[in-house]
């Protein structure tokens, strides 16, 4: 019993730093597409519309919701429903942000080139930019991480690198308009964050650099 307790704690340290090294290295592909990224978005007139399928679903729904907890409203849409009319909700002056590991999901690239036909911008966060999807889109973003992945399958360590790189775009995007913490706590008055937000106000008031 010890020795498979043992093992599965080496195990599971082994995947933590894989995983915290994957987040790590990418620092190193920020680069002009990052700030090509914030540009558009702060261009956006309409709305911005997240899309991922599966384990890049998950973090496309996070996306957006840290995307407007920052100033730059947004929502998340299943791009499979999107072939049956909600692609509807996507008109011109909107952004779509797709998410994709291997960009070879048909959903997500005829969702963007449907969204295109409408007159929508589109970004694409994928390890593969010569992907249908990197192609499709106006402007590819590579974030590439999957040897952070077990077996090279299991979307693990390469969709936590890909929220960190949404981390990043979501704080830009703020500072950048200039977005105050209290807009962002005017919309979070639930939970404990909303129970203490004159606190936090007070700390940062005080701290106006941290973070």
């Amino acid at each position: 019993m010890t020795n498979h307790t043992s093992s599965s704690q080496d195990e599971a340290r082994q995947l933590i730093v894989a995983e915290s090294a994957a987040i790590a290295a990418i620092a190193a592909q920020i680069d002009d597409s990052f700030d090509e990224a914030v540009e558009k978005l702060l261009a956006v007139p309409g709305k911005v519309i997240v899309i991922g399928s599966g384990t890049s679903g998950a973090i496309a729904r996070r996306l957006a919701h840290l995307l407007s907890v920052c100033g730059t409203p947004s929502f998340f849409l299943i791009a499979a429903d999107g072939l049956h009319g909600t692609v509807g909700a996507v008109g011109a002056g909107d952004l779509v942000i797709a998410i994709s590991k291997g960009g070879e999901s048909a959903e997500l690239t005829e969702f963007v080139q449907l969204a295109k036909d409408r007159g929508a911008g589109s970004i694409a966060l994928t390890a593969r930019v010569e992907s249908p999807l990197g192609l499709v889109v106006d402007l590819p973003v590579l974030i590439d991480s999957s040897t952070a992945d077990p077996g090279g399958v299991i979307a693990m360590g390469s969709t936590l690198a890909t929220a960190a790189w949404g981390d990043a775009l979501a704080i830009a995007l703020m500072k950048r308009r200039g977005y105050s913490w209290r807009s962002v706590l005017h919309s979070h008055p639930g939970g404990s964050v909303g129970a203490h937000a004159d606190e936090l106000l007070s700390n940062v008031d005080k701290h106006p650099h941290a973070g």
